[in-house]
């Protein structure tokens, strides 16, 4: 698996063929597995995902239970609420033998687990007493995608699938539960530094099922979007349909209010996407795999106090709890700058025979083409938390404004087209089917909803008239999507 220094990766600009070298040159998924859209974590891009989703765990493990349930849900249960199973039918991979032997229910592999959790919750909940219950899992999804496969944003298997599932006593209960998972949500994006947009779903595009949706989407390099959570409220439709029902105190039964929301691996992709650049990738210092790398220049005569000075700041750092790497193999240091650059080392330190004779380090952050002195006594534990705290909310501003460039009002219907592709088009537009239908048709994208929580540095009103009919409408963002 050693990396060929003499590949460089393709300029950002062209998104699609960078996305895909970078995937295979940082060592985050290999690509090579012979099933179409089914892709092989490396252990460099399988320690990043453990640090991303050891941030969602933290989140979820504060109110939420970890639970496991089977990937195989039989036919009659999948099938049971009707406008769900509609909406996965053309994704379904079955399971029809046990062997040689045909079986008498056929097996979905899972494309969601809501078939599978929903007649368990039937006979856990049995009393007023038992909700609210809230628990999640971190699993594997099956779904026989059509489209183009990519890796971590459009695959066959969904390696990392972390969806909660709750339930209430009332549709307001719900609806509390649903504004604190988007707020969840929020936290762990805002950790990450990717900037998003929270849009409700038009009718027409809701989760099969659901009384509503509300959808996390953040604007790739290319100008398409990319949905990269959900959060839905499913009323009491699913409740209805397996039964799933509470003895009030009073002694009558009520169904239960419930909802589900979830994020995938698609989460990496973005952090990949976002952040990096032409060198590679650019992580924030917490999910960084190695925080701190530390590159030893030699000059001849001069190794031998250079390489102590070197393991006597790795032992500091690793003191410190850090994830720090010593780089002392025998290439030049220009081939170990641009390896960590790849791999999104967050700090780099050189030491030479200068930094020796100064009893000092040269610091540089890998979203900073910058270099600075300090002496190795200043290098503290509470100094690098504040470097990294800056690195994070540079990496944040940058890749705002950078979305904020990608995003246009328009209020004639004849220019949208031209952006959309590029960009996102803002538009006020009805709830009415019809009018989504003529603008995408018009602007060759989806509408993906209007917005649940307009940013303050959108300055547009939030109501208006509808780009299509007149009538009153609401501000929806339209794109091509992921």
């Amino acid at each position: 698996m050693a990396q060929d220094k003499s590949e460089s990766l393709p300029p950002k600009e062209n998104f699609s063929e960078w996305y895909h070298e970078i995937i295979q040159q940082a060592q985050i998924m290999d690509i090579r597995y012979p099933v179409k859209g089914l892709y092989v974590w490396y252990p460099f891009g399988f320690k990043i995902r453990q640090l991303v989703y050891g941030k969602l765990r933290e989140i979820m493990d504060r109110d939420h239970d970890e639970v496991y349930f089977p990937a195989l849900i039989p036919e009659t249960e999948l099938g049971r609420e009707g406008e769900h199973i509609k909406g996965f039918e053309d994704e379904v991979y079955w399971v029809t033998h046990g062997g040689l032997t045909p079986l008498d229910v056929k097996l979905a592999l899972r494309p969601t687990s809501e078939t599978a959790m929903y007649p368990m919750f039937k006979l856990w909940i049995r009393s007023h007493a038992d909700l609210p219950l809230k628990v999640y899992q971190i699993v594997n999804t099956f779904r026989y995608e059509t489209k183009h496969t990519r890796p971590l944003i459009r695959l066959r298997e969904i390696t990392s699938f972390k969806e909660a599932h709750t339930v209430h006593r009332t549709f307001e209960e719900a609806e509390e539960q649903v504004r604190k998972a988007v707020g969840y949500y929020k936290e762990f994006y805002d950790f990450l530094a990717i900037p998003y947009l929270v849009i409700r779903r038009p009718e027409w595009d809701k989760f099969p099922g659901a009384a509503y949706t509300i959808a996390f989407d953040t604007v790739m390099p290319d100008g398409r979007t990319m949905q990269i959570g959900t959060v839905h409220h499913l009323g009491d439709n699913f409740a209805r349909t397996f039964g799933i029902t509470y003895e009030k105190p009073d002694g009558e039964h009520e169904f239960a209010h419930q909802t589900c929301y979830g994020i995938s691996e698609r989460c990496i992709a973005a952090l990949i996407s976002i952040h990096g650049d032409d060198l590679g990738l650019i992580l924030p210092f917490e999910v960084s795999p190695t925080q701190i790398v530390i590159i030893p220049v030699l000059y001849k005569g001069k190794e031998k106090e250079v390489l102590e000075l070197c393991e006597k700041i790795f032992d500091r750092l690793k003191g410190f709890g850090y994830r720090v790497l010593l780089d002392d193999s025998d290439e030049r240091p220009g081939a170990k700058y641009y390896r960590w650059e790849l791999k999104g080392a967050a700090m780099r330190i050189e030491v030479g025979p200068k930094e020796v004779a100064e009893n000092a380090v040269v610091v540089s952050f890998r979203d900073e083409r910058k270099k600075f002195k300090i002496s190795v006594e200043e290098l503290t534990k509470e100094r690098i938390e504040k470097w990294a705290a800056e690195m994070k909310e540079r990496m944040s501003k940058a890749a705002l404004e950078r979305m904020k460039e990608k995003i246009k009002y328009f209020d004639n219907i004849s220019e949208v087209a031209g952006w959309v592709g590029k960009g996102v088009a803002l538009v006020h537009l009805c709830s009415s089917t019809e009018c989504g239908d003529s603008i995408e048709t018009e602007a060759g994208g989806s509408v993906l909803g209007r917005f649940e929580e307009k940013p303050d540095w959108i300055d547009v009103e939030y109501e208006g008239s509808c780009i299509v009919c007149g009538g009153k409408g609401y501000l929806n963002a339209i794109a091509k999507t992921y």
